[in-house]
């Protein structure tokens, strides 16, 4: 990749990582935040998204990266620290059901989507998305109608009809069955690695399993995060007990 000072690519990369903060698609420098109750969510916590890809973080409930991804997006302000990305973003929660607000799946993606564009061009837009993940011929099924693995990929191409270069994918394969997990994972997997248009998503998970998809993972803990490395790696380690206490 080429916003890494060694050279690699997206699909196998070298590790350790060491990104250019000043190319970097994100970067996250010494932010903070406390909450009223006295929790300290982040803690002079550092991120470098160098890319396209998918970036994977682990970790347990209070680790702090929820409450990071609402710094990233936006929904609230660092209190100390800087936050710098190069590109739209946008959210994709654990649960489908809290983002897809219209009855139809086409009339859910043309939400998003910019309304000064011809209707041709957006509904054509729609089709492509809706078989870029694989629910060809649900433009006007309802949404109530579809599985759980089906509502999220129509909120993960929901997030990308809003042309964000930038998706935080927040535990969102949490409600899913196993087989469902894994076709999130890798639609996800294979539209950051596409070879024309590629895109940039982080990911947050508690499964170990998914890391094996991430082309790299951190974790994090107690509101800091760590080091990329390979998700295999990161895996092995954390089954292993490898971290200290």
């Amino acid at each position: 990749m080429k916003r890494l000072r060694r050279r690699v690519a997206a699909s196998d990369p070298a590790f350790p990582l060491i990104p250019e903060t000043a190319t970097a698609e994100l970067s996250v420098e010494a932010v903070s935040h406390r909450w009223p109750n006295g929790h300290q969510a982040l803690d002079r916590c550092n991120l470098v998204i160098p890319g396209p890809g998918l970036w994977m973080l682990v970790g347990s409930n209070g680790s702090g990266k929820s409450t990071l991804f609402r710094l990233i997006s936006r929904l609230l302000e660092p209190q100390s620290g800087q936050i710098h990305c190069r590109t739209k973003t946008a959210l994709v929660f654990q649960n489908p059901d809290h983002q897809l607000l219209l009855p139809s799946c086409g009339s859910d993606l043309m939400l998003g989507m910019d309304s000064q564009g011809l209707g041709t061009q957006r509904q054509s837009a729609v089709r492509d998305l809706l078989k870029q993940f694989g629910l060809a011929e649900m433009e006007n099924r309802p949404i109530h109608s579809l599985s759980g693995g089906q509502k999220q990929r129509l909120a993960i191409a929901g997030a990308l009809a809003s042309d964000a270069g930038l998706l935080l994918l927040d535990e969102p394969t949490a409600l899913l069955d196993p087989e469902s997990q894994t076709t999130v994972l890798n639609t996800v997997r294979r539209l950051c690695r596409d070879a024309i248009q590629p895109i940039t998503a982080l990911w947050i998970t508690h499964r170990l399993g998914e890391l094996s998809f991430a082309d790299g993972a951190a974790r994090m803990r107690d509101g800091r995060i760590g080091p990329w490395t390979s998700g295999r790696e990161l895996q092995r380690r954390l089954q292993g007990g490898a971290f200290e206490r």
